[in-house]
C-alpha cells in the first residue's frame, strides 16, 4: 500500500458524506428546529443583539464526533 492510502480512503467518506448531505438539504427538509433549541442563548435589547447557539454546537459536536469514529473504526 502507498502512504497516502489513509488519506484516499478518508478523502472518498468525506466525500460521500457531503454529497449525501447535500442530497439532504435539496430534498427540501425543514431544518428550522436548528438554532432555536432550549439552552441557546438570545439576547436582545434596544440597540444591542447576542445570540449564541450553545444546545446546537453540542448536538452538531456529537453528531460530528460520532461520524468520526465510526470512520476511525473503518
Amino acid at each position: 500500500m502507498n502512504e497516502f492510502s489513509g488519506l484516499a480512503r478518508f478523502l472518498i467518506i468525506l466525500g460521500l458524506f457531503i454529497l449525501g448531505l447535500g442530497i439532504f438539504l435539496s430534498l427540501g427538509v425543514n431544518l428550522k428546529w436548528i438554532g432555536r433549541l432550549p439552552g441557546d442563548i438570545y439576547i436582545k435589547k434596544d440597540n444591542f443583539t447576542f445570540y449564541f447557539p450553545l444546545t446546537t454546537s453540542i448536538i452538531i459536536s456529537i453528531i460530528l464526533s460520532l461520524i468520526f469514529y465510526l470512520v476511525r473504526k473503518l
